[in-house]
């Protein structure tokens, strides 16, 4: 008997209250010997779909049934409704007069409090082998991306679930936890039923024994062990016909002052530590003018760290002796000084962008440095914006809202965003995560033109080697500088 079914369902999924995305004829059921994978473009409706499985979206038309089952989900969206949780925890704390916020620990022992098949002796396995312990203490904003994902992931894996439900579970994740947690999927996959949502085919574990392929809403394919050949044909529908892609111009009316000096950015011995944590030390790291960077580094060595030392984004680069565009950290600069130089992609940057604004405006922000947009922007600058859209695919999204897209659509609107103002430095801290094949594709060809025209320095920061990007030649490990 199938734990869930899905027959002839037509159903919404609400973003805001007057937007949804809506799911067409759908006929599907998992059973708990299968383990299957969603995939398609951005957009396409594969979160929804899996939303839908476990009755997260309205039943518009059509039946779902199923046998009394227990699920868990690791998604981008509850990545975020656990950081909201946490905010909204820490604010009645606060109210009622606590002074202690809770820690990473405290988090999960209500979450085997509320789960009463809890496996206390797996959880603790997943704590060793991610490497886990030394963050329970922490609070949660306190965990880089990738440390987050691992909280999630012990959480749901624990909880002994009958399906649980797995949406891009390797993002944010270095290739030493990657292979950790391919391992334990493997072992759990003979007495749990997983569904996995994924952009990148070649992620697909191999236990896996039915494939979906999700477009504008429907389940349009369904394989059940498909051969070599069906496996091709399934990727080559993932993949968009390339095109010439021409980077648009920069608006030279609104443009930061041209930056003549050959050195960008230089840090001396820098160093991050809290309290008696030491994050890295004696680091030595000079970048000229087009020489663009590759950084890399495990989950919590520090990468983002660097970076917001760069940016400002870390008060401790007034403890550090840091020059950045001409300026010596701690002179009397001020942050637009040195944000004027630069364009910024990060998932944190990803979750603070919580506006409700278009598309077109959402790139159109990155003019501006601003998150959400406040200034009357120029034709010239909705002229170049539109480009963009264009350039990516999601012209046809412009008046959409922010909010209302994919987790997919939302990333390639942020890299055009820090594209937009062809900065002296533009930083790409994991601009590929939650980006399909095609899209995927397109963003490192685009990183390549960039490098190439020599108008912007390009640093970097990737877990997936075979995302490089070629005129990348220099490399910085944060293993390095590991205290």
């Amino acid at each position: 008997m199938p734990l869930i079914q899905l027959k002839n369902v037509h159903a919404s999924l609400s973003f805001q209250p007057d937007q949804a995305f809506f799911l067409k004829n759908i006929n599907w059921h998992i059973a708990l010997d299968q383990h299957w994978v969603l995939l398609g473009k951005n957009g396409a409706g594969k979160s929804a779909l899996s939303a839908l499985l476990v009755g997260n979206a309205k039943i518009i038309e059509g039946q779902r049934t199923e046998d009394d089952v227990s699920y868990q989900i690791v998604s981008s969206q509850t990545q975020k409704e656990l950081i909201n949780e946490e905010l909204l925890c820490n604010q009645d704390d606060i109210l009622d007069g606590k002074t202690k916020a809770r820690t990473v620990q405290d988090i999960i022992a209500q979450h085997s409090a509320d789960n009463p098949l809890f496996d206390h002796t797996l959880c603790q396995r997943l704590i060793d082998d991610f490497d886990f312990e030394p963050l329970l203490t922490k609070r949660l904003r306190m965990l880089s991306t990738g440390e987050t994902r691992k909280l999630m992931l012990i959480k749901a894996l624990s909880s002994n679930a009958q399906l649980v439900i797995l949406d891009e579970p390797f993002d944010g994740l270095d290739s030493n936890m990657t292979e950790k947690l391919s391992a334990i999927l493997t072992e759990l996959s003979t007495r749990t039923c997983m569904v996995f949502v994924l952009n990148r085919l070649d992620e697909t574990p191999a236990f896996i024994s039915h494939f979906g392929y999700v477009d504008n809403g429907q389940l349009v394919h369904q394989l059940s062990h498909p051969d070599a050949q069906q496996r091709a044909d399934l990727f080559k529908l993932m993949h968009l016909q390339q095109t010439t892609l021409t980077i648009p111009s920069k608006d030279s009316s609104h443009s930061a002052p041209v930056f003549t000096n050959k050195t960008l950015v230089k840090l001396t011995q820098a160093h991050v530590k809290y309290a008696d944590k030491s994050i890295f030390s004696q680091l030595d790291w000079t970048i000229n003018k087009g020489q663009h960077w590759q950084l890399s580094g495990k989950n919590g060595s520090g990468k983002t760290c660097l970076l917001n030392l760069i940016t400002g984004d870390n008060p401790q680069c007034y403890n550090n002796d840091i020059e950045v565009f001409g300026f010596v950290r701690g002179s009397g600069e001020s942050i637009w000084d040195i944000k004027q130089h630069i364009g910024y992609i990060s998932n944190a940057l990803h979750m603070d962008y919580r506006v409700s604004i278009s598309a077109l405006n959402t790139v159109i922000s990155g003019f501006y440095d601003s998150i959400g947009l406040y200034q009357q922007a120029t034709d010239i600058q909705h002229e170049i914006a539109t480009q963009w859209l264009a350039l990516l695919g999601l012209d046809h999204l412009k008046d959409n809202s922010f909010n209302q897209l994919s987790f997919g659509d939302q990333r390639m609107l942020l890299i055009a965003r820090a594209m937009v103002k062809h900065p002296t430095l533009l930083i790409l801290d994991e601009p590929c995560l939650g980006l399909d094949v095609a899209n995927r594709q397109r963003v490192l060809l685009l990183i390549e033109k960039i490098c190439a025209a020599g108008s912007s320095t390009v640093i970097y920061v990737n877990h997936h080697v075979k995302d490089k990007i070629t005129g990348i030649d220099n490399y910085l490990d944060m293993a390095d500088f590991k205290p």
